[in-house]
């Protein structure tokens, strides 16, 4: 009889226990993790000893779903990158098109639009040296490993500056299907 009152109480404790609304959530057990204080973006924040809200990431901090590139802007290392990296990319016109319009957006204006060299920074006076030509030998004889390189770190000459920055591994892979794919007749 004993048992059974007991069960019975904690039955109905437990039916009480679960009861969830909108209205009444029921009790948070530590409401100072359940409703944490936000700071605006440049108000001043008690939590830190800068009293700054807008906190720089912690040095060697790596973005989620980002690999960091493994290469150096040397010679050695531009020659290992042609050796140990492919194009991921499979050739189709979607990647060709994407590649088209990221070459426009950041290629175009030094190497031109028939990849001669023969942007308008070159034409107009506005750079002194004629860049590479992505049409002639010299490219086409360069592992697409190398040509990616290049585009992320910048040539060795200082010629070129580094877009690695500016445009995302997969649109570098796009840029150099198209330029593998477009110049082809010229090169």
């Amino acid at each position: 009889m004993v048992f059974r009152k007991a069960l019975a109480i904690m039955m109905l404790l437990a039916a009480f226990s679960c009861r969830h609304s909108e209205n009444h959530p029921g009790w948070a057990y530590m409401p100072d993790m359940a409703y944490s204080e936000a700071y605006e973006t440049y108000t001043e924040n008690p939590n830190f000893a800068d009293s700054i809200t807008q906190q720089m990431p912690v040095e060697g901090t790596v973005p989620a779903g980002i690999i960091p590139y493994q290469y150096k802007r040397t010679f050695e290392d531009q020659v290992r990158a042609g050796l140990d990296l492919t194009n991921p990319l499979d050739v189709n016109e979607t990647d060709i098109s994407t590649g088209k319009l990221q070459y426009d957006i950041y290629c175009a204006l030094c190497h031109g639009i028939s990849g001669g060299g023969d942007g308008n920074l070159y034409t107009g006076n506005l750079f002194t040296a004629k860049p590479r030509a992505l049409n002639d030998n010299y490219v086409k004889d360069k592992p697409d490993g190398e040509i990616f390189h290049v585009i992320t770190l910048g040539s060795l000459s200082g010629l070129m500056g580094p877009h690695g920055a500016q445009i995302s591994p997969e649109n570098r892979w796009k840029i150099i299907l198209y330029i593998r794919n477009n110049f082809k007749e010229s090169l």
